[in-house]
């Protein structure tokens, strides 16, 4: 099943053209990462996807509705000092399902305590947020996004700022997510070392698309010898 389709798609801010002909597919199961500079697009593609910027060329056609979406975003300091606990978080991952229904269902309750244990997070339930580490904090606010969406999941950056070693720990439980639920997760990430050993797709844009593709065939690409030479160190 085809879970996100980009055609002939372009983003302008003002007049000028940020992101240009991005034409993929997202399937299920997918760990599909963005990669590039800063600037290159991926958060602005990031948007287009969720709705919340219109392209001004070409189609973004999701086959999946918003309240399948989790979506994590880039980790800000305000996130960080959350003055609540992490159940209390965690649940707040369901408030978009609640349409008819102004309080939390025994379902939602269920999959939040789900996800604390899935993330191997079950003993921080009654911890407040903003004492974590901030290991700790981005597996809290995974499991939030987890709580949201329960086919796509969408990261922008989730290890940035994060301790190296803390990094491929991440890596490896989203992968371990993707893997064992068959999850689609779109990770937009500059990190060429860890999109060549866990995506099963990869996407680089420069404000328009260089490659698309299995990662195997990327580094054989002009674009991916460029890119991997200059972040081998990464």
């Amino acid at each position: 099943m085809t879970v996100i389709t980009c055609r002939n798609v372009s983003f302008a801010y003002e007049g000028a053209v940020v992101l240009r002909d991005i034409n993929f597919t997202a399937d299920a199961g997918d760990y599909l990462w963005v990669i590039g500079e800063n600037g290159s697009g991926k958060t602005t593609l990031i948007r287009g996807i969720l709705g919340l910027k219109k392209p001004d060329a070409g189609t973004i056609t999701p086959g999946l509705s918003s309240r399948e979406i989790g979506y994590l975003p880039q980790q800000m300091a305000a996130r960080r000092d959350f003055p609540a606990g992490v159940y209390e978080v965690v649940l707040s991952g369901r408030l978009g399902k609640r349409v008819f229904h102004p309080f939390y269902t025994r379902r939602d309750k269920q999959a939040a305590e789900e996800n604390l244990v899935r993330l191997g997070i079950g003993e921080l339930r009654n911890r407040c947020y903003r004492e974590l580490s901030g290991g700790q904090q981005r597996r809290v606010l995974l499991a939030r996004s987890l709580c949201a969406g329960s086919r796509l999941l969408i990261l922008d950056e989730p290890a940035a700022g994060l301790d190296p070693l803390v990094t491929p720990e991440l890596y490896r439980l989203i992968e371990r997510i993707n893997r064992e639920s068959g999850l689609t997760v779109i990770m937009v990430s500059h990190d060429m070392q860890g999109a060549m050993r866990y995506a099963s797709r990869i996407l680089h844009l420069k404000n328009e698309q260089l490659f698309f593709g299995k990662p195997e065939d990327y580094e054989k690409s002009e674009a991916g010898k460029i890119f991997l030479r200059d972040h081998k160190n990464d």
